[in-house]
């Protein structure tokens, strides 16, 4: 059985890439995050080949905001391809709004709570109130949460804030941002590696580039699954 909490971030052009990245990959990994920039290279069909066709399972990261009434359309839609993972944004009227258009499917709803590429200066920019990224993060994870979110997206900085959070018992936590030792950090900015990440208390760790873009994309991902399973993994920090 593969690890899954390896999730291998899909970031390429078409269908016909993700299959080829896929086979490379083999029965080691078992979990893909398919995101927006697949979106018009059949992304949903990518998903739900690998779904029904290869025993995969997927997390659509289509990080959804609108009112409520599309929002619940949108994941009524998207919760008929019997998905595992779909995000979106954690505002409460969107979290709740997504949890009803679930309705009884097994899709997990995880809540955006700020990128891991943005960092204060960059909330600054956006005109997103004061306060520390970390602390700022945590109260948006407290209020996705709250309204029925089964989980949360943050970076493993984050991370062991949150699992303490009496509101994260039992609920999921996915952090982006992570990077081996030695692969460059591209445009995140809050990261850590694998095993920091599920030593502060992250079930799964999302990797791409560092996978996909390796000359050997099977043995890049059996060093992190290694990673996974070293003694730094497993010493909680929360």
């Amino acid at each position: 059985m593969p690890d899954d909490r390896l999730i291998v971030a899909m970031d390429v052009p078409n269908v016909l890439d993700g299959l080829a990245l896929a086979e490379k990959l083999g029965d080691r990994v078992g979990f893909y995050k398919i995101g927006l920039g697949m979106l018009t290279g059949g992304g949903l069909a990518l998903a739900n080949e690998l779904k029904q066709d290869h025993g995969k399972r997927i997390f659509l990261d289509m990080k959804f905001f609108d009112i409520g009434a599309t929002v619940e359309a949108a994941v009524r839609g998207v919760a008929q391809f019997d998905l595992d993972f779909l995000t979106v944004h954690g505002d409460p009227h969107v979290v709740r709004a997504a949890k009803e258009g679930a309705g009884a499917s097994d899709m997990k709803i995880l809540a955006v709570t700020i990128l891991t590429s943005l960092e204060r200066d960059d909330l600054d920019a956006s005109c997103i109130k004061s306060g520390s990224v970390a602390g700022l993060v945590q109260e948006r994870a407290g209020i996705a949460l709250r309204n029925g979110a089964d989980g949360v997206i943050c970076s493993p900085h984050e991370a062991a804030l949150i699992r303490k959070m009496p509101e994260a018992e039992g609920r999921l936590i996915v952090t982006p941002g992570v990077r081996p030792v030695g692969a460059g950090l591209g445009d995140q900015k809050r990261v850590m590696t694998p095993a920091q990440a599920i030593a502060n208390g992250a079930d799964h760790v999302v990797v791409g580039r560092p996978i996909w873009q390796a000359a050997d994309p099977q043995q890049a991902a059996e060093n992190i699954l290694t990673e996974l399973r070293s003694p730094q993994a497993l010493s909680p920090n929360f």
